[in-house]
């Protein structure tokens, strides 16, 4: 057993607001955690809460405020790094004591971590002064988890100032956001997810604490989330180029997770990883041979032996085992735990009706949607407040929403200004233009039903934390979207965090379906499904293009399939039955491959 000095998961970015605020709820345990970084103004609404519920001085940055998206996202994160910090040094003077907060920090940690193995000592000590100078050495060994945030790369429209001017481009939304994080006082790392963007990338070049010290620590780090090898490989040589390091590539399945899907063309996880895993040093060499020539010019020294960069992945996984297979077999840093934490309120922001509904979802309740408004795959669960408000609201012929945040604007087919495709302007637009084409009534109304399905995200993926924490909000509608991943309908039981941190140790077990598949079974899966659906789409009018995306997603997927019969014998961590139920649910998902897609691949 590989012994680690603290845990081995994170808690992803989930949604906009359900872990806004999960740092101020784990982190003081050792557990890191990631936030969004795309509301400001719920952001600035969480701080005002915090502050006046604790007696602290409150101080609003209202809209008048120059840069003021920048400044509220670097008050509030001030904010949660400040009282994770008290959080903690009151935790480390706690006692050692059944229900004691240093307590539950040590029950919480892996049986293998060195720490959890050094309490266990110290509980069983009998010798007093023995005792109290183990509890003083694990003390001093204990940390925080990191305080990290997201900024979806593609979220990054213009703003205006008060004469309708475009503000220059470090005024943009994911500039503001990244501005605001650089500015604040956390040491920790900053997740771009949803592809390359360079203007913004080159926009990190001008915060110094993006660059190393002598011995290689960045006070702020970079994370990528990729969706494949050649990704990492071109982000990070963008980046080292402009002297910037990348200290973590963060994998995540494409489809199998939580919010928008970004299908890969066939990759699957495994395979990817495994691409990782052999061309680690490659990377490493690539990255290094245009990086540290970038940092001779700014004129910064570092000793190159310390510099390096981890591995991490997240996606579906749900159980234990499949945690130690990828940390033991692939050599990644640590796993993502998304979904299974929504049904954990002690830390994420959700209503009770939301909750509930969550609760007792199934497989055919979360399902890949076309409701997002950036035209992107997201998964969403049926039955949720927000949908019920948009199908009223159609019903009484008011489709669509207000739009008063405007994070999602992406659409210019009417405006020189970009429109949210969820928007009253945008859907009454499109619905006259439907009306103009005189179409027959079943594809009038099969293209009606596609406009006026897309939901107000900017509202619905905030408006729990404002519930959850009895914030008014009289002009924001109280519907909640949320975006769950496949894996939690597996999962029924509302628990605590004790609870779900066992589980994801093995040390009780949580997944009340017995017919939940293996990670991979289950992306292989949801991979076939998206082919699947792509092609009746295109059944009837197939292009060349369409036709070779299909060969090469098809080869993708039967590699994959290959490549996984390989694997079965070394995922050493589940029992011979597990494995034999993996081989079974790979042989059936290849042959119904087989039987809705005929395509000449050699299979080794």
């Amino acid at each position: 057993m590989i012994k680690t000095h603290g845990h081995k998961f994170h808690i992803p970015v989930l949604g906009v607001a359900f872990s806004v605020d999960a740092p101020l709820k784990v982190a003081k345990y050792g557990i890191s955690s990631v936030m969004s970084a795309v509301d400001d103004t719920l952001m600035e609404k969480l701080r005002k809460h915090y502050l006046e519920k604790l007696n602290r001085p409150y101080a609003a940055i209202g809209d008048n405020i120059e840069d003021a998206r920048a400044k509220r996202v670097t008050a509030y994160l001030n904010m949660v790094n400040m009282l994770v910090k008290e959080q903690f040094e009151e935790l480390k003077n706690s006692p050692f004591e059944t229900g004691s907060e240093i307590t539950k920090y040590f029950e919480m940690l892996p049986d293998s971590s060195e720490l959890k193995i050094k309490y266990n000592d110290m509980m069983e000590t009998a010798d007093e002064v023995t005792r109290l100078n183990l509890q003083t050495e694990l003390r001093q060994n204990i940390y925080h988890g990191s305080i990290d945030i997201n900024i979806m790369t593609k979220l990054d429209k213009a703003n205006y100032d008060s004469n309708n001017e475009a503000l220059p481009s470090e005024y943009n939304d994911a500039h503001a956001s990244l501005r605001g994080f650089a500015m604040s006082d956390l040491e920790s790392s900053v997740i771009f997810s949803a592809g390359m963007n360079p203007k913004l990338y080159s926009y990190i070049e001008t915060f110094k604490d993006f660059y190393p010290d002598l011995n290689c620590r960045f006070k702020k780090k970079i994370v990528i989330k990729v969706s494949d090898y050649r990704s990492a490989l071109i982000q990070g040589k963008f980046l080292a180029k402009k002297g910037l390091w990348i200290s973590e590539f963060r994998i995540e399945s494409g489809l199998n997770c939580g919010g928008h899907a970004f299908a890969t063309d066939g990759l699957l996880m495994g395979p990817i990883l495994e691409e990782f895993k052999n061309r680690k040093d490659e990377l490493m060499n690539a990255l290094k041979e245009i990086y540290l020539p970038a940092l001779i010019k700014k004129g910064i020294s570092i000793n190159e032996e310390k510099l390096s960069y981890d591995v991490t992945v997240q996606g579906g996984v749900g159980k234990s085992t499949e945690q130690e297979f990828l940390l033991r077999y692939y050599g990644v840093k640590s796993v993502g735990w998304g979904s299974p934490f929504l049904l954990v309120p002690e830390v994420m922001n959700v209503d009770d009706y939301t909750l509930q509904k969550l609760s007792d979802a199934k497989e055919d309740d979360l399902y890949l949607s076309d409701i997002s408004p950036l035209g992107v795959p997201f998964n969403s669960m049926r039955g949720n407040s927000k949908d019920l408000e948009k199908l009223e609201r159609v019903e009484n012929g008011k489709p669509g929403s207000p739009c008063p945040k405007k994070f999602l604007v992406s659409n210019k087919e009417y405006s020189d200004k970009p429109l949210c495709t969820a928007s009253i302007t945008f859907i009454n637009k499109k619905i006259s233009d439907l009306k103009s084409k005189e179409l027959e009534p079943e594809v009038y109304q099969r293209e009606y039903d596609k406009v006026v399905n897309k939901a107000c995200l900017c509202e619905g993926l905030t408006v729990t934390g404002l519930i959850v924490n009895n914030i008014e909000s009289p002009k924001q509608s109280r519907a909640v979207s949320v975006c769950p991943g496949p894996n939690l309908a597996y999962f029924s039981k509302i628990v605590n965090l004790k609870e779900m941190v066992d589980h994801i140790y093995g040390r009780i077990d949580l997944i009340t379906n017995p017919n939940r598949p293996n990670l991979f079974v289950k992306e292989l899966e949801l991979y076939i499904d998206y082919l699947q659906k792509k092609m009746e789409e295109t059944e009837n009018n197939l292009s060349a293009k369409e036709e070779e995306f299909f060969n090469l997603f098809a080869a993708n997927l039967f590699e994959g399939i290959n490549y996984y019969k390989k694997l079965i014998p070394e995922i050493l961590e589940e029992s011979e039955t597990t494995r034999e139920k993996i081989k079974e649910g790979i042989a059936a998902l290849e042959q119904r491959l087989l039987s809705i897609f005929s395509v000449a691949v050699e299979i080794d």
